[in-house]
């Protein structure tokens, strides 16, 4: 649990973190390094793409930075979607059932790989096997417009598809 606080903390400070310069497109947090010993996700057309979620602009309300949505964003809320990513636990264990799916593979295990846009926070109906592979999730997607832990995305009822 305590790790979990640790990353969902780490979180919000990313979300702080928006506020430096923009890299140049195709590197930094949340891309996949051409230099990282994972394999990228795999292309598929039965998933939300990255590309969509990390499209996310941000504004400052009251010394707070929070997300504001396309209409393409939005749309996906409240309907059965599938999302591909690399699992981050966010408890010790073999089976996971609430953990965040990653844009990019998780390359340390105390450093956050990308903004709030790059992961989804998943909650499943049943424990889902850890594992550093991709995988797919299938459930209730939500966009967040003023999450506590800074998250942009929630997936709940979610199961493992193939």
């Amino acid at each position: 649990m305590k790790f979990a606080v640790l990353l969902l903390a780490s979180l919000a400070f990313a979300a702080q973190a928006q506020l430096s310069p923009p890299v140049p497109a195709g590197s930094g947090a949340g891309v996949h390094s051409p230099n990282s010993p994972f394999a990228p996700l795999p292309k598929r057309t039965d998933v939300v793409p990255w590309t969509l979620l990390t499209d996310v602009k941000t504004k400052t309300i009251a010394n707070k930075i929070v997300p504001v949505f396309a209409k393409e964003q939005i749309a996906l809320t409240e309907k059965k979607q599938r999302i591909q990513g690399f699992m981050m636990p966010l408890e010790a264990g073999e089976k996971q059932t609430h953990f965040l799916l990653s844009s990019v593979p998780l390359t340390c295990a105390f450093c956050v790989p990308g903004g709030p846009e790059s992961m989804v926070e998943v909650k499943t109906r049943e424990p889902v096997k850890y594992t550093m592979e991709p995988v797919v999730v299938e459930g209730k997607f939500a966009v967040l417009n003023d999450d506590p832990y800074g998250l942009y995305y929630r997936v709940t009822e979610a199961v493992a598809v193939k």
